[in-house]
């Protein structure tokens, strides 16, 4: 009898490459049910002939399902035995997806890290999603803190820390390709404000606060095919770190999104994730706020600007702050750094 064997810190190596199981092929469903659970309301991934007039051959699937759906591959090599993943840097989102693109996705290992109390080490890795063309769609970094099969450090054992991109640069950002934004519609969108409307240093609330229900989340999580145990198997988790499950952080990133809506509606695509980390654990029955500032403007083109944004999600704690300790509140589940990408609004 033949047992699935999921990897502990000790089973990674520096420069492995892993090609990742089970392709995904998107669906109607996929998109239904991350609306579901979301309530995500940005035109271009919901209204088709808004994308057509636009000239898109359909609409896209919204950008956080992309990355969650690349993520979901990797979790069974990855994450099975992450006690948590500590943080995002360099996410790049290049081609669009849309229903009926496959998705398979790799990783290669950059680094590892064992950690002082000897139970855990850290795990550093670079993705690559692509589609059925093999066209890259999404490239990214993470790190996790992994269990180890023994307890104690590894004798003659050298940690390996990479260096990561601190940002990604503009000249890196993929830009939509033969699309007419003198068809973008404010009444379609709900909001006229565009980039010129924006300034550094601008800080908005986006107001409305979502609370998880256990059911949503592992129903959102489920859809990206991410099994980690920390997020289902309550068995294990009771006699884990807080004794219950913890919320995926990528739902916090989902949720934190589709509520930036409030004041981003015109925000049709992410450029990139510069940083992202997830500074305390969330679970069912908290409610989460969200609110950004405006770090950087930069215009692209006559019809495209890009707008750096530091946003800030907190669990029950509706009052807006931006602290700049490496250490934030316990209410701070989340600190996301990353560039949108917005119509000018000129004709």
């Amino acid at each position: 009898m033949k047992n699935f064997k999921s990897r502990y810190f000790e089973d990674y190596n520096i420069d492995e490459e892993i090609s990742h199981s089970v392709p995904r092929t998107i669906t109607q469903g996929d998109v239904a049910i991350y609306l579901a659970t979301t309530g995500s309301r940005f035109p271009l991934n919901y209204s088709e002939k808004f994308a057509l007039d636009l000239g898109f051959k359909n609409s896209p699937i919204d950008d956080i399902l992309l990355f969650h759906l690349v993520f979901g591959r990797t979790v069974p090599d990855l994450s099975l035995n992450a006690i948590a993943n500590l943080g995002y840097a360099g996410v790049t989102f290049h081609e669009n997806c849309f229903i009926g693109d496959t998705i398979t996705a790799s990783s290669k290992v950059i680094g590892l890290k064992e950690n002082s109390n000897g139970k855990t080490g850290t795990v550093y890795v670079k993705s690559i999603g692509r589609n059925q063309k093999g066209d890259i769609i999404l490239t990214y970094y993470r790190w996790l803190m992994m269990r180890k099969k023994k307890e104690g450090m590894i004798s003659s054992f050298k940690n390996f820390i990479p260096e990561l991109p601190s940002r990604v640069e503009k000249s890196d950002f993929i830009l939509p390709k033969k699309i007419n934004f003198e068809n973008w519609s404010s009444v379609i969108s709900g909001s006229t404000s565009y980039f010129d409307d924006y300034n550094e240093g601008e800080e908005i609330h986006h107001l409305d606060g979502q609370t998880i229900e256990e059911a949503e989340h592992q129903i959102a999580t489920r859809l990206y095919q991410n099994n980690a145990r920390v997020h289902f198997n309550q068995h294990i988790e009771k006699d884990g770190r807080f004794g219950k499950r913890i919320i995926y952080g990528g739902y916090i990133i989902s949720l934190a999104r589709a509520i930036s809506c409030n004041g981003f509606a015109n925000t049709f695509k992410i450029a990139a994730i510069h940083s992202g980390k997830h500074s305390s654990p969330t679970f069912s029955g908290d409610t989460i706020y969200a609110w950004s500032k405006i770090l950087k403007k930069e215009e692209i083109s006559n019809s495209i600007g890009s707008l750096m944004v530091r946003t800030l999600a907190s669990k029950n704690n509706s009052e807006m702050s931006f602290p700049e300790e490496k250490t934030l509140p316990e209410n701070i589940v989340l600190d996301l750094e990353y560039s949108v990408l917005i119509p000018t609004g000129k004709k």
